[in-house]
């Protein structure tokens, strides 16, 4: 599976950003799909993630309620909509598909390239 992230930007705080992964490979449905982010700095950190089918989702607590993860498998593509955008969420923003649990433990079979979110007070 080859990721490719997109939509990345400079937005206000207080705006809103939606990231999508574009995914290569007929495996891509058989996956759980995450979005995690890198700070200047600062580890890489889980941000959500969505099963194969789209039926559940999980977030970090950071971003609950304001972002929402979902996934198109007949476009072979996962989104991650972030509203009301706090400078605290400037990262790079990485796309990853694997099973369910290694996603919940900061791990991925594969990672996308990542795309800059930059956020401004």
């Amino acid at each position: 599976v080859q990721l490719q992230a997109s939509g990345g930007g400079l937005v206000q705080a207080g705006g809103s950003l939606r990231l999508s992964c574009a995914a290569s490979g007929r495996t891509f449905s058989s996956y759980a799909m995450g979005w995690f982010r890198q700070a200047p700095g600062k580890e890489r950190e889980f941000v959500a993630a969505i099963t194969w089918s789209g039926g559940s989702t999980y977030y970090a607590d950071s971003v609950k309620g304001r972002f929402t993860i979902s996934r198109d498998n007949a476009k072979n593509t996962v989104y991650l909509q972030m509203n009301s955008l706090k400078p605290e969420d400037t990262a790079v923003y990485y796309c990853a598909a694997a099973p369910l649990e290694l996603l919940l433990n900061r791990l991925s079979n594969y990672w996308g390239q990542g795309t800059l979110v930059t956020v401004s007070s």
